[in-house]
């Protein structure tokens, strides 16, 4: 849990400047922060979910007019979901209301979030269909780590 509140926090405070990292330095920035192995999950799944997620980008949106929710971030967190964002009807909030264009108030908030972990990650489609059961070595190939 704590790699994940301090990757949390990391990417929160991206998130309001903005940035697009770069496959290794994204690689290298999660290996630092402990996720490599979390949970059984290796670095090369955690770059391929982001990958096809948000393509490391932390301000990334997606609006889903089926759910009228709205995914955020560079691991798309669901607004129905985990973050209610204030737009979406019947939000379950299970983070306690991580807005991301608040980088302080979402960091304290994400630190008393006892639900955030890998269910939040891994059951999402894209990983679903790009990186479980698929040869996901080559995202972490040539990064020197």
């Amino acid at each position: 849990m704590k790699a994940l509140i301090i990757l949390g926090l990391l990417l929160l405070s991206v998130a309001v400047q903005g940035k697009v990292f770069e496959r290794c330095e994204l690689a290298r920035t999660l290996k630092e922060l402990g996720l490599d192995g979390y949970k059984g999950v290796s670095l090369a799944n955690w770059l391929c979910l982001t990958r096809w997620e948000s393509d490391y980008n932390t301000k990334a949106t997606n609006y889903n007019p089926s759910s009228e929710s709205t995914d955020y971030g560079i691991f798309q967190i669901n607004s129905k979901w985990w973050c209610d964002d204030g737009k979406t009807p019947n939000a379950v909030d299970g983070c306690h209301n991580i807005h991301h264009s608040h980088a302080a108030a979402a960091a304290k908030s994400l630190q008393s979030c006892q639900t955030l972990s890998l269910r939040l990650y891994f059951p999402l489609v894209a990983w679903k269909s790009h990186c479980r059961d698929h040869d996901v070595s080559s995202y972490v190939e040539g990064c020197s780590l």
